[in-house]
């Protein structure tokens, strides 16, 4: 696989200089690449080209626009809950990506499989320095440099699902994941966000509520006599982890989005879609000889499928056994906002002109805020042997796969404008 094109700096103009306006008003869905075969109907087609891996650079930059940092993010500049004069507290990390992300969690990464093997990034976790010089990053090769530092192979090998009912749909078994095709998965830590929208929620001083029997979880007695929590404010818990949910499924689709974007520019074909297994794709079939990406998985007979839990060392939300206890998750959460390292720590470097004097503004919780919402997240953990308890704890929405397309097909089928000029010159450009 060729690293660079042949005119490195030619490639580099042409996608610097690509209009965002043609990239989103010449957005289309091409499915059909090098290598395929439609086997019937009246777009029946046997490619006449060999399957055609993207190049490393071409890989790195659909990371790159999917999941890479962009420096910091801005904060939220105010919230009228909680004490007055002080700065709000929601955001999770300091980073700024290529994607927006609910309070700033920035939870999610991206996986990507492909002739090469399967990958995941880690950026999440980047410390200050490493966000610095990412933000330096002037020229594309030091950022593509840095995007390879924090790309993880797991496997020499593609991820493979069987092309049958359950693991992909019909429609999408002559064109996904096949030889020469590129597939980018953003996946999301949906304990994190259900954590902050329990610690937002709470801020604003409401309950949390079991819908089947009414009852109030965890234990707010010491925060509603402390006037913190309200019992007229009662919220069910699956409408929270339904916009913990829906706040997670846009930040990954967005950045599948932003991909798909990119591969305007780059003259690549490809498509945003669903339809694969997604339990099977991060590995819940395992032990069926379907390894996926390898994820934990836990399983409980009440629960109409298993729960992915992470993925060890690499991608671990806030639950056992990554944790003791749900205790310990609500102050691994806690110290992860306002610990030595923390986001809000005013020695910690960020986008403010004045970052110690407006840090030290921020909200602080107090320990029995932070045992509060660990009584909470442990009551639901209990009660429903799972966090969140009615959403997977590992999060996929829609997912990007990227391809050389075969222009013939195109030119046998499609009126003139099926494709864009950087799809006709992408060989010329990019080889």
């Amino acid at each position: 696989m060729a690293t660079t094109p042949k005119d490195y700096a030619r490639a580099l103009q042409s996608l610097a200089r690509f209009p965002l306006l043609d990239a989103l008003y010449g957005r289309r869905s091409r499915r059909f690449g090098r290598g395929m075969e439609i086997p019937d109907g009246p777009l029946a087609y046997r490619s006449k080209e060999e399957p055609k891996a993207l190049s490393e650079i071409e890989r790195a930059l659909l990371i790159a626009a999917g999941a890479g940092l962009s420096g910091w993010n801005l904060g939220i500049p105010h919230t009228p809950s909680g004490t007055a004069d002080t700065g709000c507290n929601y955001t999770v990390r300091p980073i700024g990506r290529t994607f927006p992300s609910g309070a700033a969690a920035q939870g999610s990464e991206l996986l990507i499989t492909d002739d090469s093997g399967s990958y995941i990034t880690r950026f999440r976790d980047l410390d200050p320095d490493a966000i610095r010089e990412y933000q330096g990053a002037d020229d594309l090769e030091r950022l593509l440099a840095i995007v390879r530092d924090n790309t993880v192979k797991l496997s020499e090998a593609r991820v493979e699902l069987p092309r049958e009912f359950p693991h992909v749909s019909a429609h999408n078994r002559w064109v996904a994941n096949r030889p020469g095709t590129s597939l980018f998965i953003p996946v999301g830590d949906q304990v994190e966000s259900l954590f902050n929208q329990l610690w937002i929620r709470s801020g604003e001083g409401v309950l949390v509520v079991d819908p089947r029997d009414k009852r109030v979880l965890g234990k707010p007695d010491r925060l509603i006599r402390a006037g913190v929590l309200y019992e007229d404010r009662k919220v069910p818990l699956p409408v929270i982890e339904g916009a913990s949910r829906t706040s997670v499924a846009a930040e990954l689709s967005i950045a599948a989005y932003n991909i798909h974007l990119l591969e305007q520019a780059i003259g690549l074909g490809g498509w945003l879609f669903s339809g694969l297994n997604v339990n099977a794709l991060l590995g819940a079939s395992a032990e069926q000889g379907i390894p996926g990406f390898g994820f934990r998985f836990a399983r409980n007979p009440a629960w109409l499928q298993p729960n992915p839990v992470g993925l060890d060392g690499l991608f671990e939300p806030l639950v056992p056994p990554y944790v003791r206890d749900m205790q310990e998750a609500a102050e691994r959460f806690a110290t992860r906002k306002f610990g030595p390292n923390g986001n809000h720590e005013p020695w910690r470097p960020g986008p403010f002109r004045d970052n110690a004097g407006v840090k030290a503004r921020i909200e602080r919780y107090d320990t029995a805020f932070v045992d509060y919402l660990g009584s909470l997240a442990q009551d639901i953990w209990d009660t429903y042997g799972k966090f969140p308890a009615t959403q997977p704890s590992v999060g996929i929405a829609v997912y990007t796969q990227a391809q050389h397309i075969d222009l013939e097909f195109y030119d046998t089928f499609y009126a003139e404008g099926a494709y864009l000029p950087t799809h006709a010159e992408h060989s010329e450009v990019w080889d």
